[in-house]
């Protein structure tokens, strides 16, 4: 994995990103400790901007999907960089108000949003509310008539198409929980209701097919399905959608033999389809949307962690414990989710053990990993493991009240705080 160019080794022979001494972070911040490499997630911004200003119709934007990795220093990165943001929350929208991202190039996203959630999105004056079916198009009507407004909506469907991602990643099959379902005809009718309420601007379309996608191909399957479908809209109401929100779901490489996908590429191949169906159809090109948020932050980060014993059972395995896990990271408990490890203090060597890398949590199974390859690992040793600025810090918890990590972003060969520690006060902050 040290193939990524942020990583290397110096001179000491510790890891490096982005130049900086991950011992010397560990110092400095304590661990456990999630390190972004800041220059890195600028750069993958580009990429899509560039992509889509260069490839998309003028009028098309990329969001960073917050659910990847949400504060205020990611969202003023966005900001600064030429991206909206996808938001799937409140809690998510006020992160990214208080960023000062503009209202009206957030998209809020969630299938089972509460009253609550559509009121303040109203109120915040969001770009787009992506509505998840005919009972939330109501619940919005009836909410923006109350507010005297019409409110912008993206129309979520399911093309039916499976991108043979992992089940839980997998959003784009017919029997899944977001959207309304194209095959089944039950988006038509959903669009026909839409475009009879007074209070709803109905802007376009959205989908998303999964996650952790290496090709353009289910991609432009779904530009195939997506189109098919608008020409039916258009059919059976003359109505002509301005916006097409294809999601995201570009892939990321986790361990040795994975080849990230050339994203700007892929979207040069989605743009050249979506073209070939709209002269096809003779439909006008609508602005198109994309939601990347793993492929910006993904690799960008690592964490890191003190070993704090091991141990080897005869007969079996040898255990490194180390003062974090499910809490900072639960993508191997809930996925099955495999990550490359190294010892940082000897970044350089060869493993020469097989461990299960556990955490400290009063679970069996806290794991980080199993059958990860380290070199000779001891106690006090720095255990960096890779690929972890995606979910870790959205998905972390405060199981056994641990508090949670920092982050430290990096930028410029210099070190910055942007979300401070947890501290067991901050945890109990709340109780009565």
């Amino acid at each position: 994995m040290l193939h990524q160019t942020n990583l290397t080794v110096n001179e000491a022979g510790h890891l490096a990103v982005g130049g900086v001494d991950t011992l010397a972070l560990a110092r400095e911040y304590g661990t456990p400790l999630y390190v972004l490499d800041e220059d890195m997630v600028r750069s993958r911004m580009r990429v899509y901007v560039q992509a889509v200003k260069a490839h998309m119709r003028a009028g098309s934007l990329p969001l960073f999907a917050s659910k990847a990795l949400c504060c205020k220093a990611l969202c003023r990165m966005a900001k600064e960089e030429g991206m909206g943001l996808d938001v799937v929350s409140a809690g998510e929208l006020y992160t990214a108000l208080a960023a000062e991202v503009p209202a009206e190039n957030i998209c809020f996203h969630g299938n089972a949003k509460t009253e609550e959630d559509i009121r303040y999105a109203i109120a915040s004056g969001v770009g787009y509310i992506a509505a998840d079916g005919e009972e939330e198009l109501e619940r919005i009507d009836a909410l923006a008539a109350r507010s005297s407004v019409r409110q912008r909506v993206l129309l979520r469907v399911t093309p039916g198409i499976d991108p043979h991602t992992f089940a839980a990643v997998n959003t784009g099959v017919v029997d899944v929980k977001f959207g309304v379902p194209i095959p089944t005809g039950q988006a038509l009718e959903a669009t026909v209701r839409a475009l009879e309420m007074e209070h709803i601007d109905l802007a376009g379309f959205h989908c998303h097919i999964g996650s952790q996608i290496f090709d353009a191909g289910p991609f432009c399957l779904t530009v195939d399905v997506m189109l098919d479908f608008l020409d039916q809209v258009r059919g059976r109401t003359g109505y002509t959608a301005e916006l097409l929100n294809l999601g995201g779901g570009f892939a990321v490489a986790y361990e040795e033999g994975e080849t990230a996908p050339d994203c700007g590429e892929m979207i040069r191949l989605m743009a050249e389809r979506l073209t070939e169906r709209c002269e096809q159809y003779d439909y006008p090109l609508p602005a198109v949307m994309l939601e990347p948020g793993r492929d910006i932050v993904g690799a960008a980060g690592v964490t890191l962690y003190t070993v704090q014993n091991v141990k080897s059972v005869p007969g079996g395995r040898h255990y490194v414990a180390v003062d974090g896990g499910m809490g900072d990271n639960p993508r191997y408990a809930l996925y099955g989710a495999r990550h490359t490890a190294l010892v940082a203090d000897r970044a350089g060597e060869i493993p020469d053990t097989s461990v299960v890398l556990a955490g400290r949590c009063c679970e069996s199974g806290d794991l980080i990993g199993e059958n990860v390859p380290l070199h000779s690992p001891r106690q006090g040793d720095t255990v960096a493991v890779l690929v972890t600025g995606a979910y870790n810090y959205s998905m972390a918890s405060n199981y056994n009240r641990v508090p949670r990590p920092p982050i430290v972003a990096l930028k410029d060969g210099k070190s910055r705080l942007i979300v401070r520690r947890e501290t067991v006060e901050d945890v109990a902050a709340l109780d009565l």
